[in-house]
């Protein structure tokens, strides 16, 4: 015992109780480590290997390019699961927010750049391809404080077709499947396009909604306040009258009183005065 209260020595006086929950701040930082995070990551990790899997002996080595494939494949199969999985189990964070759009971009368009780079692609699909994927997600960040513009199943079969594509590309194949994948790429291309207009349309509609709903709130506020406004005056000017109506209803009853007493005062005087008239004529007769 050393006579020094609880908090003296550094402490609250009491014991950490096992099974507790923790604080808000750790919580936090453990939930950033949860599998569907973890993909995310991998996802991002997978980008740099699969270049240079992809460019490996100058680009055109069908076994290196299947190693490429497979990698491309891995990542594509991570974006289904992980953002399935933070949903389903409430495992999503600021994190995920960010990072994963940034690693479904990160590896589509080093896919799309290399290919390109090899010939194996034109260089206007590339750019089709990343303008819109580049342009969505920036107009997802514009109209986030007014709402969120949800996946729609256009843009589902979009990725799919993108995937489907970009992985057959990768591949070093040859005869009717290389024309096969020449119209997979047309669909995806096509795909890419139309539901990109559609975002851009749903972008302008909730943020024109989310800017009527704040003009109309800021407008709702401002009434509120002139009326309470206007209820403070109406009170202050009840009492100002209440005041004033005391005050002048004692200044009557006192003027009153005041006229009442001088008025008798000055009638005594002529009545006590008259006798006193006479007696002084008689006296001089």
């Amino acid at each position: 015992m050393t006579g020094a209260p609880a908090s003296a020595a550094g402490g609250s006086g009491a014991k950490p109780v096992r099974g507790g929950k923790l604080g808000s701040a750790a919580v936090n930082q453990a939930s950033l480590w949860n599998i569907a995070n973890l993909l995310t990551m991998l996802r991002l990790v997978l980008v740099p290997g699969f270049v240079m899997l992809l460019l490996h002996n100058g680009g055109y080595d069908p076994v290196w390019r299947s190693f490429a494939w497979a990698a491309f494949a891995v990542a594509m199969i991570t974006d289904l699961f992980d953002g399935h999985l933070a949903r389903t189990y409430n495992l999503v964070t600021d994190f995920g927010k960010i990072a994963d759009p940034i690693a479904d971009k990160a590896i589509m368009g080093a896919a799309l750049i290399c290919l390109s780079y090899l010939g194996d692609l034109p260089w206007w699909v590339t750019g089709v391809i990343l303008f819109r994927e580049i342009g969505i997600t920036l107009m997802r960040f514009w109209v986030i404080r007014h709402a969120v513009i949800p996946a729609s199943r256009g843009g589902k079969m979009k990725t799919l077709a993108q995937g489907t594509a970009v992985g057959m590309y990768v591949l070093a194949l040859t005869g009717p499947l290389a024309t096969l994948r020449f119209w997979v790429m047309a669909v995806a291309v096509v795909l890419t396009v139309v539901t990109g207009l559609d975002y851009v349309r749903q972008a302008v509609v909730l943020r024109r909604k989310g800017l009527a709903a704040e003009k109309a709130a800021g407008a709702n506020a401002t009434s509120a306040a002139a009326a309470v406004t206007a209820g403070s005056a109406g009170a202050a000017g009840s009492g100002t009258s209440e005041g004033a109506a005391g005050s002048g209803g004692a200044g009557a009853s006192t003027g009153a009183a005041g006229s009442g007493g001088a008025g008798a005062t000055e009638g005594a005087g002529p009545v006590s005065g008259a006798p006193g008239g006479r007696g002084s004529a008689e006296a001089e007769r």
